[in-house]
């Protein structure tokens, strides 16, 4: 039995959700979502609540289940509050700057790097080492902050690079001294 996919759902206010069919679109503040729900899954809305039922117990179906009462929050939760990814420079020189909505990295290279974030992403700089990634969209996110830190991932020996604020680094020891 799926745990997670008979946890009803509960829209929070300034939230209007509708289920056209097989589709269900959320709006709010943040914007508009929608996503396909598979034939056999099924969404029923009872007053502020949404609920999701399957039509058999086959393993496949089963594990849809779950799987799709957590993207349906998960839009919900996106078009209400959003999403945040913090990244943070390490490095002596390493610094982000905005430029209009693009992202310009100086990461050691021989040149700045430009990142262009895709529609629906802001992208914030508090500081020349903190960048911040929000959007509605938990996948696009999460995807889009992946990239930027892709660009330069941490080093094991001196740590240099872009990680996730709180994301731990495993060291490595250097070169034993010669001689």
């Amino acid at each position: 039995m799926s745990r997670v996919g008979r946890k009803p759902i509960e829209i929070p206010a300034g939230v209007t959700v509708t289920v056209n069919g097989s589709v269900l679109i959320a709006k709010g503040p943040l914007g508009e979502q929608q996503m396909t729900l598979p034939e056999s899954i099924t969404c029923q809305r009872e007053g502020n609540t949404l609920t999701f039922h399957r039509s058999s117990d086959d393993k496949k179906i089963r594990a849809l289940h779950g799987m799709v009462r957590a993207l349906a929050a998960n839009m919900i939760t996106g078009v209400s509050r959003g999403f945040e990814k913090q990244l943070e420079l390490q490095g002596v020189g390493y610094k982000a700057e905005l430029r209009g909505k693009n992202l310009v990295l100086s990461l050691g290279f021989s040149h700045p790097v430009v990142f262009i974030p895709p529609e629906g992403i802001q992208i914030t700089v508090s500081s020349p080492t903190q960048v911040s990634v929000k959007g509605s969209d938990r996948q696009l996110v999460g995807e889009v902050a992946a990239v930027i830190r892709k660009i330069r991932p941490p080093e094991p020996y001196k740590g240099k690079g872009i990680r996730y604020v709180g994301e731990f680094v495993r060291r490595k020891a250097g070169k034993a001294a010669g001689k």
